[in-house]
């Protein structure tokens, strides 16, 4: 056994180097851990490398040493190989692997495959893919062939944009998607997001069919006096559905089409018209979205419809809400209190696409149940080289909470036409996946592009593609407790919390299962009623998958949208053994686990459902 140097203390499971007080170091024997045993996956390979020079020195502070060995590196002249203070001897790298450093990631560098001739099926993830997809639904998926095509495809949840179409058509989808749930053609079940309209300003008719043609210092006017019918190829002017449209765009102003198709500057307003020059051309067609960059419009977050909307995604029994155009928190609690009135409970994501959603991104997500980046309205109202750092933001912020986050809008645009992406379209997906989303989503490739099945396909295979030691886990507040049990560093925001209180201690738990099915390398299973339990092990993101059985169907679909989460459907018995090993049968017999299988069966919760004085388990089980 070695001690590590003063004031550093490797954190085995989470892989990263840590600052701390005198009273926590920790005696650990010399590891070189592979990247399975880690749970943090940011910058492991120095770090490691670092605890290797450090663990092996015998004289002074290591820290010291190794900024002395650096300092004595001779500079560096053109066509020199870089000599290594990680490798004994400080021998040169020239002919040596690379990754005879450190182990850490090496497993997953595709050189090193490349390298070893595997084939694209030997470089693969052979697991289930954890990031969840969502697949809106439209003229090109509504029918019942290519719906329960894209479902078996791997879809988990359906979108219903209620910006197209009526009640009538999408009670027809909804039927179709709970037809194919009583199936059985799956284990786990597709949950149902609702998308409202919102408060969007649109252009009107332009009269033409194949739209008005503008080119760059074309004039062009909007209008909000409907008493006469106009024909935009003539007159070039179209009316816009928001009265207050002259009160909130200014001179000067940029109005942007469709997120950016076409753009158009403000010259003057006046009474009732906005007079326009064409900045970027293209063709305008009826209906048209416009936004004011850098401004969002003063309209109410919910409109009538919207709430007609709801009430209709209450008696579908959908599963979630996705709000459009959110401004503010008091939206979300006037939606969640509209639930309780109609005793539904459905999840409520707000869809973050404006500058004051970005402003008040704290508070809307302490109030809400999730979120959807919304990248297209976003664009148009904020630089679009701002809104991977928003989405960034986004997407870590729900993490932290333990709340599913979607990444939507334009991930393989170009399949909407074409068969094949973009590269640049799969590398923004592996972003998002990188990045830890729950799940990304697909708008018009499956709602009206010509290859549906297909963009489901290359989406699924490249989340799938994107190693587990790429995606981040969140940071947590439970990595340091010092002698009295208290929780220090990082973790002052719970430092209140006694360690008894039982929210407390079931995150505990969760944490550290996680943090041993990782090291041991083995699936999850777990038995829940409120998927509480799920979501919390989710949120922690497992190496592995996790088997969530439950015996609530809403519960059921409900953890379609988390990220590692199979939930499966099974009566939970007083009968503890014989619920667990009917878990366990179904499992093999959809081939996720055989015998001589080791599983990582946890029992805990806000309250356990075997109760026996409220005790907590984590068993490592080796499959009969």
């Amino acid at each position: 056994m070695q001690k590590y140097p003063f004031m550093q203390r490797l954190d085995v499971v989470r892989g990263s180097f840590i600052s701390v007080p005198a009273f926590q170091r920790v005696c650990l024997p010399k590891l070189k851990l592979g990247a399975a045993q880690l749970g943090r996956r940011r910058c492991q390979a120095p770090m490691l490398a670092t605890a290797t020079s450090q663990g092996n020195s015998k004289n002074g502070n290591g820290v010291d040493q190794l900024s002395t060995q650096l300092n004595a590196m001779p500079a560096l002249s053109l066509n020199t190989t870089l000599p290594s203070p990680f490798l004994e001897n400080n021998d040169s790298n020239t002919g040596k692997d690379v990754m005879d450093m450190t182990d850490a990631g090496g497993s997953n560098w595709l050189s090193r495959d490349l390298a070893l001739d595997k084939t694209q099926a030997q470089r693969g993830q052979t697991q289930p893919r954890k990031t969840k997809i969502v697949c809106t639904i439209g003229p090109s998926s509504c029918e019942r062939d290519v719906l329960f095509a894209l479902a078996d495809a791997g879809m988990n949840v359906a979108r219903i944009n209620m910006s197209h179409g009526d009640h009538i058509s999408h009670k027809k989808v909804i039927d179709l998607v709970k037809e194919y749930n009583a199936s059985g053609r799956r284990g786990d079940h597709i949950g149902i997001l609702l998308d409202t309209k919102g408060p969007e300003v649109r252009s009107g008719d332009v009269g033409a069919s194949g739209g008005v043609v503008l080119s760059k210092g074309d004039k062009f006017t909007f209008t909000v006096d409907y008493s006469v019918l106009l024909d935009a190829t003539i007159d070039r002017r179209t009316t816009v559905n928001y009265d207050d449209f002259v009160k909130d765009v200014h001179v000067n102003d940029i109005l942007l089409v469709d997120g950016g198709i076409m753009s158009m500057r403000v010259e003057s307003i006046t009474g009732k018209d906005v007079n326009c020059e064409v900045v970027d051309g293209g063709t305008l067609t009826s209906r048209r979205h416009l936004n004011v960059q850098g401004r969002t419009a003063n309209l109410p977050s919910i409109t009538e419809q919207d709430w007609k909307d709801l009430k209709f995604g209450i008696e579908q029994e959908v599963d979630f809400f996705a709000l459009s155009f959110v401004n503010d928190a008091r939206v979300i609690l006037e939606v969640k209190e509209f639930l309780r009135v109609h005793n539904a409970e459905i999840a409520v994501l707000p869809k973050i696409e404006s500058v004051s959603a970005v402003r008040n991104l704290d508070e809307i997500l302490l109030v809400s149940d999730g979120a959807m980046v919304a990248r297209g309205d976003l664009g148009a109202e904020l630089p679009v080289e701002e809104v991977p750092l928003i989405q960034s933001e986004i997407v870590f912020k729900c993490q932290q909470q333990g709340k599913p986050v979607i990444v939507a809008t334009n991930m393989l645009e170009s399949m909407i036409t074409n068969p094949t992406p973009t590269r640049a379209e799969v590398a923004d997906i592996t972003v998002a996946v990188r990045e830890g989303a729950d799940a990304v989503m697909l708008s018009g490739e499956t709602a009206n592009g010509k290859y549906p099945i297909k963009a489901l396909e290359v989406m699924s295979a490249t989340a799938k593609r994107v190693p587990w030691e790429l995606a981040p886990a969140p940071e947590t507040p439970f990595g340091e407790i010092d002698t009295s049990g208290r929780f220090v560093g990082a973790a002052q925001v719970v430092a209140k919390l006694s360690v008894s209180n039982p929210e407390l201690v079931t995150h505990l738990f969760a944490y550290n299962a996680t943090n041993m099915s990782n090291v041991i390398e083995v699936p999850i299973l777990l038995f829940t009623r409120s998927g509480f339990m799920a979501a919390l092990i989710s949120h922690f993101r497992p190496r592995k998958t996790v088997f969530a059985f439950t015996n609530n169907a809403a519960v059921q679909r409900r953890m379609s949208l988390y990220r590692g989460i199979m939930a499966l459907r099974q009566e939970i018995t007083s009968n503890k053994e014989e619920t667990l090993n009917e878990a366990l049968e179904t499992l093999k017999s959809m081939g996720h686990i055989k015998s001589g299988d080791e599983i990582c069966i946890i029992q805990a919760g806000l309250n356990t459902i075997w109760r026996k004085n409220d005790t907590k388990s984590i068993v490592f089980k080796t499959v009969a």
